[in-house]
């Protein structure tokens, strides 16, 4: 099986070498693997200080580890941080970030790149964010004794791991030293399978938006501009195509009662024409915009990355895209703001979505109709918003704590 799961990876490697003419994520991902671990070889070749390694799959799991990343720097501030993507979507962006004193894509998981990173990094510690199950890393992790940890993860039946055909995969798992789970589910499944070395910690991401909340104070005058006569403001985050059906009829309604601050998922041109079609001369991109503009228009289009955290602030209500599509994307950070939330129906693998939706804090729907209904209710119901609020915190608030849980194991089987 390690023979065919190495040849299957190959594959996938050399199938986007194919691609890297039509997919610019693609070309990324080649390129910033060409001399990959040579660079990496001569970036630590003389570095002396203590390493802790940490990976991410993509942006989505950096923001769920960098809480933990930041635990960890300080603790133990003469040690440094290597931190890997997988994807370019997660290097692209924090390639340059300033927490960590490296940052590389992750080699291709063949054993001689895994023998050849692990010996050159020796990392102190190493962590997987909730996902990235790299048999020939994990194994050349644990050949070396490194404390090799899994945070934030989360496991449903149907995966690999829980197969009758899945012992490989069920290797994989077992060279953590420990895995920290989200919820309790996931810890039983895995005793189900002989993974013993597991316990709830919780989602650091709660960590991460209870942070992010309440540091919430950074300038942005032309957002302040756009909603500075305190009509009420829907925030639409990580829209897709898919979702402007869905949106259209409801900002056509309350055009003339709220305003919307629109973040699409991708900022590409087509995108954006989405979104000034479905309300024609309403809307202000953010690039383009000054005070006096965004104070006319009825739609601020965000058109760039990195922002829309910021924005929940100033938001009554979100939006969440992706649920009409492959999936929900972050709740946590409108949570974190107490703002109801209405998404598609595409989010049974989202745990904390299940848990807004079951405390009346999040409305699934599947069509404009069915969210003109549920955003009614609320829109003209100003103690029913309240209420979702004052549930939409407790909730974020009582299940925060996950970094300061994982550190206490972390300082035992770390030295200084």
């Amino acid at each position: 099986m390690p023979f065919l799961y190495s040849i299957a990876l190959r594959l996938y490697a050399l199938l986007l070498q194919l691609l890297t003419p039509f997919v610019p994520k693609a070309a990324q991902w080649v390129a910033g693997r060409q001399g990959l671990l040579p660079r990496i070889q001569a970036a630590l070749q003389h570095e002396t200080a203590p390493l802790a390694w940490f990976h991410c799959a993509s942006l989505g799991e950096f923001e769920q580890g960098r809480p933990l990343i930041e635990a960890y720097a300080t603790r133990y501030p003469d040690h440094k941080i290597v931190l890997t993507f997988f994807s370019p979507s997660g290097y692209e962006v924090r390639k340059n970030w300033p927490g960590a004193a490296y940052v590389f894509y992750l080699p291709l998981d063949t054993a001689a790149n895994a023998q050849a990173f692990v010996a050159a990094v020796k990392p102190r510690l190493a962590v997987f964010v909730k996902y990235e199950f790299w048999y020939h890393f994990l194994t050349e992790l644990q050949r070396r004794q490194v404390p090799t940890i899994c945070v934030s993860a989360i496991f449903r039946p149907e995966q690999v791991f829980f197969q009758p055909w899945g012992g490989f995969f069920r290797q994989i798992l077992s060279r953590f030293t420990h895995i920290f789970a989200q919820n309790k589910s996931s810890v039983a499944l895995l005793r189900e399978i002989g993974i013993t070395q597991t316990s709830v910690a919780g989602d650091t991401r709660f960590d991460t938006v209870v942070r992010t909340a309440a540091a919430a104070s950074q300038p942005l005058p032309l957002v302040d501009a756009f909603t500075e006569d305190w009509v009420p403001v829907l925030i639409i985050g990580s829209s897709w195509p898919e979702d402007m059906p869905i949106l259209t009829p409801l900002m056509r309604q309350y055009a003339g009662q709220m305003r919307f601050i629109v973040a699409p998922h991708e900022i590409s041109e087509t995108n954006l024409r989405l979104v000034e079609e479905a309300m024609p001369g309403q809307v202000v991109r953010y690039s383009r915009a000054d005070v006096a503009t965004v104070a006319e228009a009825r739609v601020l289009l965000i058109d760039n990355v990195g922002l829309l955290s910021l924005l929940y602030r100033f938001g009554h209500f979100a939006y969440i895209g992706g649920a009409f599509g492959k999936g929900l994307h972050n709740t946590l950070e409108a949570a974190a703001f107490g703002l109801p939330l209405f998404f598609g129906p595409t989010y049974d693998k989202f745990q904390e979505a299940k848990d807004l939706v079951e405390i009346d804090c999040a409305f699934p729907i599947e069509s404009a109709e069915e969210l003109l209904a549920a955003f009614g209710r609320l829109f003209y119901q100003e103690e029913a918003r309240l209420a979702v609020q004052d549930r939409s915190l407790d909730y974020v608030h009582d299940n925060s704590g996950a970094t300061g849980r994982i550190m206490q194991w972390v300082a035992a089987r770390v030295a200084e």
